[in-house]
């Protein structure tokens, strides 16, 4: 995008409490087109149930840019477990109530928040085990200290391929691109089930429309290049350039959806 824009992009992380550090840091920034946020599903939809208290507002304190990328999620199980397809895992679950563990990389994130939808589509109960990210997760799946993970592509992929776990069914309404021989849930019996670990470009809200739409245009370009293509596929990703509205749709859709899930299973991050 620097190279397109003819200007110099600086990474300034801003990590804790769930992005809102970062998001507050963008929202409260000039709306001059120099500051821009690469925000997730938590910052533009998730965090408005999580939290009861927020420092930003994503829907008015942020102009929504383009939606960058989305990472499925997958249901994969330690291979002593006697299910191949979802159905018998849903059988054996309910068979099981509340014995089965299952691992996320913490509270409150995409894997999380699909699991919950799982369990209440489906009227199965298991025991949720938050870790410090989906490395050490995994890790405990493959060494059998949980049942079930619900893990992104990019940290089950190598475990799949070396039989270290088991693929169940993947959490988008399409199959991953890179894993295309794992049927969806919805293919598996829970129809409509569409749930995806995603990200996008926003800018203090009352920016300028032309900066809007250079930002948008830039990621587009940039989003064409086979560099761009491969790195985003190494971490199991796949590009989705929108338009700005279509961005905004989409934020206030999944804000709705997962609202009821949130509400439902009673998750809160205060």
């Amino acid at each position: 995008m620097g190279e397109i824009l003819g200007q110099s992009v600086v990474i300034d992380n801003r990590p804790g409490a769930s992005s809102i550090i970062g998001a507050t840091a963008v929202a409260r920034a000039p709306a001059d087109g120099y500051t821009f946020l690469l925000g997730d599903m938590g910052t533009y939809s998730t965090n408005r149930s999580l939290f009861k208290k927020l420092s930003y507002d994503s829907f008015t304190d942020l102009a929504p840019i383009t939606l960058t990328a989305r990472f499925g999620l997958m249901l994969v199980v330690h291979p002593s477990l006697p299910v191949k397809t979802l159905q018998e895992f849903i059988a054996l679950a309910k068979s099981r109530p509340d014995t089965l563990s299952y691992g996320t990389p913490g509270t409150g994130t995409p894997h999380h928040l699909a699991m919950e939808m799982l369990m209440r589509r489906t009227g199965i109960k298991l025991t949720h085990v938050p870790y410090k990210g989906g490395g050490p997760a995994m890790q405990d799946l493959v060494g059998g200290q949980i049942s079930v993970l619900m893990s992104d592509l990019a940290t089950a992929s190598q475990f799949i391929k070396t039989d270290k776990v088991r693929p169940i069914a993947s959490t988008g309404a399409a199959r991953l691109q890179l894993a295309p021989q794992v049927p969806t849930m919805a293919e598996s019996g829970v129809s409509g089930f569409d749930a995806w670990a995603w990200q996008g470009f926003a800018a203090p809200a009352g920016t300028p429309e032309r900066i809007i739409a250079a930002l948008n245009e830039a990621y587009a370009k940039a989003a064409t290049h086979a560099s761009v293509k491969q790195r985003l596929a190494d971490l199991g990703g796949e590009l989705i350039p929108s338009s700005p509205q279509e961005m905004n749709t989409h934020m206030r859709r999944e804000a709705k959806v997962w609202a009821q899930i949130v509400q439902e299973s009673g998750i809160s991050l205060d």
